[in-house]
């Protein structure tokens, strides 16, 4: 007997979506029957995409979206809401990273990590999770009751690793959110998780794989591979699932073994 994950009449809101894993996230929650909302900053990869997935028989719409920028996120999520209805679903996917010692670390390295992954992460999440609760109140029109929020953190957010510790030190407050947030909003059926990836090979890394640090890496893992953004589709896929009710305030670790 097959199972298959079905999100048809579902909309779901992805960010950082022009590349990498937000990309990825898209076309999987697409082939799944979802409405997607590209967001990001980047317009015309955003398009780009949006045709492909058209292309391939889903319903894809895009809006503009600055995560540093809270009347930005409100605009972005006003926007979706009012072109596509009610958001079901929300991956909390924008991040980046700077590469250096700690000590090296200066006021401007740090608000850029923190800005994006922390505190950007956190007023999208707020801003869905308010309409969500409304909707779940009785106090906004919706048909589908409760949600789907996955946090995507980094498995640097359970194990600290060098050079990228501020990195680490954004994605493990993301984790700390998720469960606060499954804490507060699980009772009105929103269902809050994070995916804590490992390293996967993505248009902003590939390079970095063929290089003899890149090498030297990929060696001092448990089966010496790095993943591909694909690897990733199941765990998200169970997340959003209508099914997963009984899965709320979850770290799923997606790093091939490297956190044991």
């Amino acid at each position: 007997m097959s199972y298959s994950i079905n999100l048809e009449g579902r909309v779901a809101l992805v960010t950082g979506a022009s590349s990498g894993l937000g990309a990825q996230f898209a076309r999987t929650l697409s082939k799944a029957g979802a409405c997607v909302v590209l967001a990001g900053r980047r317009m015309e990869r955003l398009k780009d995409l949006r045709a492909e997935l058209e292309g391939n028989g889903g319903d894809a719409h895009v809006v503009q979206l600055d995560v540093t920028d809270v009347a930005s996120i409100k605009a972005a999520v006003a926007h979706a809401e009012t072109e596509v209805g009610t958001l079901d679903i929300l991956i909390n996917n924008s991040g980046v990273s700077r590469t250096q010692r700690l000590t090296d670390v200066t006021e401007n390295d740090y608000d850029y990590v923190m800005d994006t992954n922390t505190r950007g992460a956190f007023f999208v999440a707020q801003e869905v999770g308010k309409r969500m609760l409304a909707r779940a109140r009785g106090s906004a029109p919706g048909t589908f009751i409760g949600g789907r929020i996955v946090n995507v953190a980094s498995m640097a957010g359970l194990r600290v690793l060098g050079q990228i510790g501020v990195y680490a030190m954004s994605k493990a407050a993301v984790i700390h959110m998720t469960r606060a947030m499954a804490l507060e909003w699980g009772r009105y059926g929103i269902n809050v998780n994070a995916i804590c990836p490992g390293y996967i090979d993505t248009e902003i890394n590939h390079h970095h794989w063929g290089t003899e640090q890149g090498k030297k890496l990929i060696d001092m893992l448990p089966r010496k591979r790095v993943g591909q953004p694909q690897d990733l589709d199941t765990s998200l896929l169970m997340l959003c699932a209508n099914e997963s009710h009984f899965i709320n305030g979850a770290v799923i670790q997606a790093d091939d073994g490297f956190g044991v």
